[in-house]
């Protein structure tokens, strides 16, 4: 059981949860799986025995019962739950019906800390998500954004693994992926590089916040009754929340400074100016500067940190956790690094001869790597359907929460009423037999492609398969589909040739695999690696 749960306030009512919890953790063993809808506490003791495998036991609840179920949240909240991953419904409340579905106010509360921001507004009138969706649509934006990626794999990721390869030094996976991506995504939103990736590995206090943002979401979800008594008395998770909170707002503030003086011209000190060396200039259209002169944000400092703060949530998460999962999954199928290399092979041998040469001379050892441009990656289909194959079975948000504004009937017929809750599980939805067929279990890039041949020369083609957003949720759907769903397929693909290409991954054996209990579907472990580098 969750630690944070031995924190919670000793009430009555918690005495009762706690007994009907182990009730509901006795059916689920002996695989009644089907949740009881308690009296005054409705669906919460079900939830509590199962939160060590929460998605696993979704899934298996939604696979029983249609794909949705209902049921009541503790009386104290006056709420019902709608929960599905029925495509028929997704499509229902993300494009025909969307204006009846917004995110809501419990929503922002829940992640109080980007309230304001475009990733808890959705559905409601405002000029702000449209600001958003004019930065990332901006083409010297996204070429920024992109080519950045690109400078840190070549001159700190490729370099960092050639030299942990030549040392024979493990390699955690999860973190490594986190600290590339959080500089990726720093000097995208500021212009500047905090230099995570670099060799001495700087603390991590401002992910470690992160992720604490994301863990105590999923507890607020669970627990909606108590969490709001326990932030007015600052005990349990919400202590440790408000503490992050502290941690990404001071993050903000230093970054807007060193964006402002690195504009100038000079750094904090002489190793700030040495990093700022070796980095990739600052950005001039980094989306700091994108917001900078919007006077609705300019006017209110807390609303253009909190901006920031979520852009740099959505980087490095998505991405970071995404390549993660990847990675882990080609260890276990090596046909399908195979079949990646196959893919790559005549991009590499055009680019061989103009190969970069990296910085990896440990004992004296000289290591020159293959990299491939943006350009190179955006036809690699196989790439691509193999890190959607990973976005299926793992997507970086497992669920997906909204607010029903006016009674309405899903299409399969199940009646939602105002202020209702509805919870989409993009985790079931990946699981489910019925859409994705009886090898659901099976990591199977080839699911994502189709083959066409063209009508002269009669040549056979792979192209991707096209599915559906709201059966393959993991960028959004409809309206709300995610403004910068291209930027985070190419810098995952640039990530990905790079490593595949140079290096060969081994899982280190013995170690728990397993999702963390987090609105964000991380490793709970991370995960170990031998990385060798390949001769190419």
């Amino acid at each position: 059981m969750a630690p944070f749960l031995q924190e919670l306030v000793v009430s009555p009512v918690t005495i009762l949860v706690l007994v009907l919890s182990y009730i509901a953790y006795w059916r689920s063993k002996h695989r009644l799986l089907l949740p009881v809808d308690w009296p005054l506490v409705g669906l919460l003791p079900s939830l509590v025995a199962n939160l060590r495998n929460l998605h696993d036991y979704v899934t298996a609840v939604l696979a029983a019962s249609g794909q949705s179920f209902a049921a009541n949240a503790p009386a104290a909240t006056n709420m019902r739950l709608f929960i599905t991953c029925d495509p028929d419904n997704v499509r229902h409340i993300f494009t025909a019906n969307h204006e009846n579905y917004p995110k809501g106010h419990e929503f922002a509360e829940i992640f109080d800390v980007m309230a304001g921001s475009f990733f808890t507004m959705d559905g409601e009138p405002s000029r702000r998500p449209r600001a958003e969706q004019s930065i990332l649509g901006d083409p010297r934006v996204v070429a920024s954004m992109v080519s950045s990626c690109h400078d840190k794999v070549r001159g700190g990721l490729v370099p960092l693994l050639a030299s942990m390869a030549s040392r024979r030094t493990p390699v955690e996976v999860q973190d490594l992926a986190t600290r590339l991506m959080f500089d990726v995504t720093a000097m995208a939103v500021f212009g500047v590089d905090p230099g995570c990736l670099s060799p001495d590995m700087p603390s991590m206090r401002v992910s470690a916040g992160m992720d604490t943002i994301m863990e105590v979401g999923l507890f607020r979800h669970t627990v909606p009754a108590c969490w709001k008594a326990m932030r007015r008395l600052k005990v349990g998770p919400e202590r440790k929340l408000a503490a992050a909170h502290a941690v990404l707002h001071g993050f903000v503030t230093e970054m807007m400074e060193k964006a402002k003086k690195y504009r100038h011209g000079h750094g904090d000190d002489e190793a700030e100016e040495k990093r700022a060396a070796a980095a990739p200039p600052p950005s001039a259209v980094d989306i700091l500067s994108s917001y900078i002169n919007d006077p609705d944000y300019n006017a209110d400092g807390h609303l253009l940190r909190t901006m920031l703060i979520t852009y740099m949530v959505a980087g490095p998460d998505t991405v970071g956790t995404t390549l993660s999962w990847f990675f882990y999954n080609l260890a276990m199928n090596p046909h399908v690094v195979s079949a990646i290399r196959h893919e790559l092979a005549p991009i590499a041998s055009r680019n061989k001869a103009a190969a970069t040469s990296t910085a990896a001379t440990t004992n004296g050892d000289h290591h020159t790597a293959v990299m491939f441009s943006p350009e190179d990656t955006k036809p690699l289909v196989y790439l691509q359907a193999a890190l959607f194959e990973t976005l299926r079975l793992y997507p970086p948000g497992p669920i997906e929460r909204k607010t029903v504004v006016a009674d309405d009937v899903m299409p399969r017929g199940h009646e939602v009423r105002a202020g209702d809750a509805v919870l989409i599980s993009l985790y079931a939805m990946g699981r489910m037999e019925a859409l994705w067929g009886k090898d659901w279990r099976e990591y199977r890039p080839e699911r994502w492609l189709t083959v066409s041949v063209s009508g002269d020369g009669g040549g056979r083609k792979k192209q991707l398969r096209y599915v559906p957003s709201h059966k393959f949720l993991a960028f959004n759907s409809g309206p709300r589909m995610c403004h910068g769903k291209h930027i985070a397929v190419a810098q995952m693909k640039t990530v990905a040739a790079a490593v595949v290409w140079n290096f060969d991954v081994e899982v280190v054996g013995g170690q728990a695999v397993e999702p963390k209990l987090s609105c964000l579907l991380q490793m709970k472990n991370g995960l170990v690696v031998k990385v060798k580098r390949r001769a190419v």
